[in-house]
């Protein structure tokens, strides 16, 4: 699924072809929304907040887009041969000089912007990492809200309710990189701990922010070939300890988490 970093990256890539323009075209797959209604506005903004792409018109309106996992938005000249199928297309812009199209993506909306502040996806967002407001006292008081006390930490910091952007990959790196054991509940760790992962996780995905070759590592790591430490590396040594990288499921739903058994046993846990 494409994380935080991703979407910033799309929406800065698109931005600098649909900002300013009228929607001279727009069509979307059925069921879906009212493409028609678009086409005359002049687009005014492309955002990403947490995983989700913003585009917002003149008109009022807004079109959403959550990609999920195979989801992604491409551009492209006109009469340009797309990359993927044109069955694949849930929605497509095109405006003087670029044709905008995102492929696959499970959401695909369009609302008020005005109703953007009371719209479940989007209100229900914890702030946002790759914001430059964001509020990091905000983002540790909803780790701490609720259930979440009671969730292992890697569950707990894959909810968007609680900070936004961070995905399987950035969960991962940035428990190994703080040293704690993914399993070690929200309510066991200090304070201190948690603002380490939070930052981490902030100063991760800001490093990426406009490079599409993801890297978590160090720079000597990245030029010998190691651009991630542990995700996607379980069966294989702990570039830190040796110790042989492990991985299992947590969370609702279920998705796997690698770690270092050594490095991050709970040592943070109170």
């Amino acid at each position: 699924m494409p994380e935080g970093d991703t979407l910033y990256r799309t929406a800065t890539a698109l931005r600098v072809h649909l900002v300013g323009r009228r929607v001279t075209g727009a069509t979307a797959r059925q069921p879906g929304p009212r493409a028609d209604l678009l086409v005359g506005a002049t687009i005014v903004a492309v955002e990403s907040i947490g995983k989700n792409l913003l585009v917002r018109f003149d008109s009022g309106l807004e079109l959403r887009t959550h990609l999920r996992m195979r989801g992604a938005w491409h551009r492209y000249r006109p009469g340009e041969r797309w990359r993927r199928p044109a069955a694949r297309a849930r929605i497509v812009l095109e405006v003087p000089g670029s044709v905008a199209v995102c492929f696959d993506a499970p959401v695909v909306e369009l609302l008020e912007t005005r109703a953007e502040a009371v719209h479940p996806p989007i209100a229900r967002l914890g702030p946002d990492l790759l914001s430059d407001d964001f509020d990091e006292h905000d983002a540790l008081g909803r780790l701490r809200a609720g259930a979440r006390v009671g969730m292992p930490i890697a569950q707990a910091l894959l909810d968007q309710a609680a900070l936004a952007g961070i995905g399987n990959v950035y969960c991962d790196e940035t428990l190994f990189a703080e040293r704690v054991d993914p399993f070690a509940r929200v309510g066991d760790l200090p304070d201190d701990t948690l603002e380490r992962l939070v930052r981490r996780a902030r100063t991760l995905l800001r490093a990426n922010r406009v490079t599409a070759i993801r890297t978590t590592t160090t720079p000597a790591a990245a030029a010998a070939g190691r651009r991630l430490w542990v995700y996607g590396r379980a069966g294989r040594p702990c570039p830190r300890c040796g110790a042989i990288l492990v991985a299992r499921r947590c969370g609702e739903p279920p998705r796997r988490r690698t770690w270092c058994p050594r490095c991050q046993r709970g040592a943070d846990a109170g």
